[in-house]
């Protein structure tokens, strides 16, 4: 292969072609990559509600939610990082590929190690603010502190998919995803069925997943370090002011939204939390269906984004909108079959998940909540795909004061406290705060103020 083909093998031009072809190209191995990420999240839950119990099940699900909450500084800088990625290759600017690299690894491997050593302290507090049951305490702990020490190969690959999924190669995080959950489904059925090591076993084969994806995407990047202008040398990996300015304006709102998104969570389920394990075990099945859905949707959102960030780098305005009417259709198809399962196979669904008669029958009330949840999960997307590419920081800070903060909490404290619907306020609160991005982004659309980050594309 002649170094002209080396160099577009894995630099991809998504402002060609027909608009759903291109997208569902894009988004499919996306779609494919959190379709097993989800599918091995929930064989943790699965085989630990199985040979655990309900317990095992809820001090999985606790440690998730915290776990998340360390996961907002590689989702903001991620995902930011690969818009501009994606905009400088629209823009045909490539030799700042290489520098973002170099800024992305230092900041996000950097941030990996101070939360980590962090977390390691705090995580008693955090368990006990978001008011962790007693009888799962010591499980949920063991889950916890076990991923913890992980995150650094969590940020890692976060790391390394942006990258490549911001010039266009999505199929190769698809692969390193799919290791990970073969992996770490068959360690969990070795460490939790065959060995009996309960939640800690689940958290120690995601660990030994995640190292491996997180190894075998390095070793790429470094393979075929000359496509990113990166030489892997120790000087390239520092900050550099010429592409941190944008991606920390760009990033800080995205963290901020995540931040905001995840805390106000937190916040909630710590009220959810008092109610027992049950209900933290209802909740977190509810939640893992929910996200059935949002791995079609954070696809679709993250494939839509960088094709609206490459066509305003190279001027097609008249793509944007194409793009974001096919990100509706295409969430849409999974939504409607979530739907109709939890609505009119809500027992076998739960079930999977559960066989306790308490956890079924509090799945029952949960289903409206959940009808609400896939609606958000359906029409989110597009508007993030727009508020993302288009690279408007400040309209992401807006979204994530209003939708993390005002509404999710808002409405949780609303309808759980001062309405007195118990459970059903802040699941109710929660479900109805994820409308609020879909209202911000279509009145973008609409306006028409995202024509104006159209720039020129740089000459050859």
């Amino acid at each position: 292969m002649t170094e002209k083909g080396r160099k577009t093998e894995l630099i991809r031009d998504l402002t060609t072609g027909s608009v759903p072809k291109t997208l569902l190209s894009y988004a499919t191995p996306l779609f494919f990559s959190g379709l097993l990420q989800t599918v091995y999240n929930m064989v943790d839950m699965i085989v630990v509600g199985r040979f655990v119990g309900s317990n095992g099940l809820a001090a999985v699900s606790i440690g998730g939610e915290l776990l998340m909450v360390l996961m907002f500084v590689a989702m903001g800088f991620s995902n930011s990082g690969q818009v501009l990625i994606s905009r400088y290759v629209g823009e045909g600017r490539r030799d700042k590929v290489g520098r973002m690299v170099g800024t992305l690894f230092t900041l996000l491997m950097s941030a990996a190690v101070v939360l980590t050593i962090l977390f390691l302290v705090i995580h008693p507090t955090v368990m006990r603010w978001i008011n962790t049951p007693a009888e799962i305490w010591d499980m949920s702990k063991d889950y916890v502190v076990t991923c913890i020490c992980g995150l650094i190969f969590t940020y890692g690959y976060n790391l390394v998919s942006a990258i490549l999924r911001g010039m266009g190669d999505s199929r190769h995080p698809f692969m390193f995803i799919a290791i990970a959950s073969v992996l770490n489904i068959i360690l969990d059925l070795v460490f939790v069925a065959g060995m009996g090591m309960g939640p800690f076993g689940a958290a120690f084969a995601t660990v030994i997943g995640q190292a491996c994806s997180f190894l075998f995407a390095l070793r790429l990047l470094y393979k075929n370090r000359d496509q990113y202008y990166f030489d892997f040398k120790p000087s390239s990996f520092r900050i550099h002011k010429d592409v941190s300015g944008p991606l920390f304006a760009l990033g800080i709102p995205m963290v901020i939204q995540s931040a905001a998104v995840t805390l106000s969570g937190l916040f909630v389920n710590a009220y959810i939390n008092s109610y027992g394990a049950t209900a933290v075990a209802v909740t977190g099945i509810g939640r893992k269906l929910e996200m059935v859905i949002n791995v079609v949707s954070q696809a679709v959102s993250s494939g839509g984004g960088a094709m609206i960030a490459q066509a305003l780098g190279a001027g097609k305005i008249k793509r944007v909108p194409e793009v974001i009417r096919t990100c509706y259709l295409i969430v849409m198809v999974p939504a409607l079959i979530m739907a109709y399962l939890t609505y009119f196979h809500s027992e076998w669904l739960f079930g999977l998940f559960a066989n306790e008669q308490a956890v079924l029958d509090m799945a029952k009330i949960y289903i409206p909540v959940a009808m609400i949840l896939y609606v958000g999960c359906t029409i989110r997307p597009a508007n993030f795909a727009l508020i993302n590419g288009s690279g408007n920081s400040r309209l992401n800070l807006t979204v994530a004061l209003l939708d993390g903060i005002v509404a999710r909490i808002g409405l949780a404290l609303l309808l759980g406290v001062y309405m007195n619907m118990g459970i059903l306020g802040f699941w109710y609160g929660n479900a109805l705060a994820g409308l609020v991005p879909f209202f911000i982004g279509t009145a973008y659309l609409i306006s028409g103020k995202w024509k104006n980050r159209v720039s020129k594309p740089a000459k050859a």
